[in-house]
């Protein structure tokens, strides 16, 4: 069992210990680009001009991501926050597999190699951009060079569309090289190599935490039994939805037919299907219905053909999902959390649907469910089904008051909390809701500090990367709306009303997320763990 020792200067406060995330808020420039700079945060902005302030590195290889251009997301960030060190994550994690061989190399390849030996296509359902959040396009097409080399003649790609952690409308690029890659094959090898199905990632396959399986069904009735709108090519789907209106991850399912308006690549018994995506909470429910037996529940199926389904990386480590994937994902052992159950010490997390996975899920190092339900509490806010835009305050307010409600029973030494609304609002790349998604954040910041004050605790307000200081990029004079997450630092505020000259902030070269997790157990009265990256205070 991992314990804690206590220190020997400092036993924490009366009242509890708060972190608030602040999803998707960063540092970016004092200018119009920065819905941050922009909103009216007079208490943020205070807070940011403390002297228990710093910012904090939360992209590249500060959050275990493969180099400094690499931006970080909500997954990477929360399990750096709560591992207090920094592993392989996502891409570098799968990059290291591809490059030694070791994918190519394992038991589930070859019995992939061997349906498609047996005349069964192989299907590839990815993200399909060069981000490095959810996937990487260079996999997918390893994968397709590989299996024509080896001489397997069937493959079907089914395109998820970003525009989310890429540019708004950059599907083309993407879609073009794809589509460049399928017909050298075909052309070199007289193999069927095409696209088949595609849609939108907010529309078609990629929900998470159980928001919306009607997303999911979308993409199973595409991929799976080629019901959707039809078009000739990819191209030809991706620019009718353009002179509708529609962006990259917006746009709906959409199946490839052909002269007789049949598509072509529905799947059949015998075929093999993997899922690209190595982040894990878009890739869940996806795999869980390719996984399931006849007890799925989640929405109508239909026609289940007998294939055998992988994915890039193992989902879920507790729930075994997916059955079969291609990559080990890293193994994150003793989680803060961990440590402070052990402990004795109550706590609680709390977020709406959009991030609840983060503040426990990732939080907890990839494992679902309860550490020791005895000592921890987990309230979902269900989130809202409709684009954020529309409605930017989110479930901010109910996050807030309940989180006040936790505080007051005293039953809790220890809370964390998420904020998404700088992020899932930043992802639209709606200026005018951007900023009203900053003023709700500080509106709950300041009514909770009013809380921690009254109670005699800590506050510690950070965020997991940017997204919201970063509306647009100018490029060659032209203005780009930004939609994905920036290279920006995050803050990092200790808001501490006992205070009586105990610590210092220690004055780390270089801090990052994976520096907080020591601090929070050097704020509760305890030393940090011996393998903790070191903590933003000293004694």
């Amino acid at each position: 069992m991992v314990k804690l020792k206590k220190l020997d200067k400092f036993s924490g406060r009366k009242g509890p210990l708060l972190l608030i995330i602040m999803d998707g808020i960063g540092f970016g420039k004092k200018d119009e680009s920065n819905a941050v700079h922009l909103a009216d945060t007079p208490t943020l902005d205070s807070l940011f001009s403390s002297k228990f302030s710093v910012p904090l590195i939360a992209h590249g290889t500060a959050v275990g991501l493969p180099s400094d251009e690499d931006m970080g997301n909500s997954e990477v960030g929360h399990n750096a926050l709560g591992a207090g060190r920094v592993f392989s994550q996502g891409a570098k994690r799968v990059n290291a597999d591809f490059e030694s061989g070791a994918v190519f190399n394992g038991a589930l390849w070859k019995q992939i190699v061997d349906r498609g030996k047996n005349g069964g296509a192989v299907h590839f359902i990815t993200l399909l951009s060069d981000a490095n959040v959810h996937s990487n396009l260079n996999h997918l097409y390893a994968m397709l060079n590989n299996l024509a080399e080896i001489g397997i003649e069937k493959a079907r790609v089914h395109p998820l569309l970003d525009g989310r952690d890429v540019a708004p409308r950059s599907a083309l690029e993407y879609i073009k090289p794809t589509e460049e890659l399928l017909k050298k094959i075909r052309n070199e090898k007289g193999f069927d190599y095409v696209i088949a199905s595609g849609g939108g990632r907010m529309n078609v396959t990629m929900d998470r935490y159980e928001a919306d399986w009607d997303i999911v069904k979308r993409g199973w009735d595409a991929h799976v039994n080629g019901i959707g709108r039809g078009f000739g090519s990819c191209e030809e789907a991706i620019q009718t939805f353009y002179n509708e209106d529609v962006n990259d991850q917006y746009m709906g399912s959409f199946v490839i037919v052909d002269e007789n308006n049949a598509p072509v690549g529905a799947m059949d018994d015998g075929d093999s299907v993997i899922f690209c995506n190595f982040r894990g909470d878009r890739s869940i429910e996806i795999s869980l219905a390719f996984d399931s037996d006849n007890s799925f529940d989640k929405f109508d199926r239909g026609r289940t053909p007998d294939v055998l389904y992988a994915g890039m990386m193992e989902y879920d480590s507790d729930a075994k999902i997916p059955k079969q994937f291609l990559v080990e994902p890293p193994v994150i052992d003793k989680p803060v959390s961990e440590y402070l159950v052990n402990e004795k010490i109550g706590m609680f997390a709390i977020s709406e649907t959009q991030k609840y996975g983060h503040v426990t899920y990732f939080w907890n190092g990839n494992k679902s469910g309860y550490i020791n339900e005895e000592f921890e509490t987990y309230v979902e806010v269900p989130s809202d089904k409709i684009p954020f835009d529309q409605a930017p305050k989110m479930k901010a307010h109910e996050i807030t008051e309940k989180t006040i409600e936790l505080l007051e029973t005293g039953n809790y030494k220890f809370g964390r909390l998420n904020f998404a609304n700088g992020d899932m609002v930043g992802h639209t790349g709606v200026a005018e809701a951007v900023i009203e998604a900053v003023n709700t954040v500080e509106v709950c910041v300041e009514k909770l500090l009013d809380v921690v004050k009254k109670l005699g605790g800590i506050a510690i307000i950070t965020a997991d990367h940017g997204n919201a200081d970063e509306l647009y990029v100018i490029k060659k004079g032209k203005k780009s709306i930004k939609t994905s997450h920036s290279l920006n630092n995050v803050p990092f505020v200790i808001v501490d009303y006992g205070y009586n000259d105990e610590y210092t902030m220690t004055g780390i070269e270089k801090p990052g997320l994976s520096n907080v997790a020591a601090t929070l157990c050097n704020l509760l009265g305890y030393e940090k763990p011996e393998d903790y990256d070191q903590s933003l205070i000293s004694f």
